[in-house]
Order: C-alpha cells, then sequence, then structure tokens
C-alpha cells in the first residue's frame, strides 16, 4: 500500500545558526556593497511590471546611472505624458524598490 506524506512541524522546524537563504543575499548584497547595483538591475528587468506592458513595448533603452532615470520612448505623445508624470514615475519605483533610488527622470 502507498504510503501518504504527513506534514511533521517539529521535524520543519528551522534549527538554531541556520540562515534563510533571503537573509543571506541580503547579507552578501550588502557586504559587497551591491546592493544599489542589484536594484538598479532590477528596475530594469522588471520595467514592464512596474510601468505596464503598454509603456514598456514602445520604451527601447532603459538606464539608471547616478539615481537617474533615462529612458527612451519611441512614441513622442507617449514621451510628452510621461513627461508631465516624471513625479509619479520616481514614486512607483521607490515604492516597489522600498528605498529611494531614483531622483530624477531623463528622456533621451
Amino acid at each position: 500500500m502507498a504510503q501518504h506524506y504527513r506534514f511533521d512541524k517539529e521535524k520543519a522546524s528551522r534549527r538554531p545558526g541556520i540562515t534563510p537563504l533571503k537573509d543571506a543575499i541580503d547579507q552578501m548584497l550588502d557586504k559587497y556593497r551591491i546592493r544599489n547595483r542589484f536594484d538598479q538591475s532590477y528596475v530594469v528587468a522588471h520595467w514592464d511590471k512596474i510601468m505596464g506592458s503598454a509603456i514598456a513595448t514602445r520604451t527601447k533603452t532603459v538606464y539608471i546611472k547616478e539615481r537617474t532615470l533615462f529612458l527612451q520612448i519611441e512614441s513622442a505623445p507617449l514621451r510628452n505624458e510621461l513627461f508631465r508624470a516624471k513625479t509619479k514615475i520616481v514614486e512607483l519605483i521607490n515604492r516597489e524598490m522600498g528605498t529611494d533610488l531614483v531622483e530624477d527622470v531623463v528622456f533621451i
């Protein structure tokens, strides 16, 4: 007869002295001082999630340099709309990252 898995809470608890993977990665990012660069690459990689697919499909280039977000937008009307919403873009990115990663937006 087949045996069924049964969850045992005592066996599943963490042992003392063992660091969870999330905490270990956070410690590594802080130790090597690469958290800022990691956050910048996260914004670039998840641009469509942060701003939506309509804006992401019309964006050619996205990068962050010295706390400034640089965007190359294909559509002139969209660029104009986003220019007016600079503070909203900065707010969305900083809220997503949980830190003040971006201070300004420049359209190239």
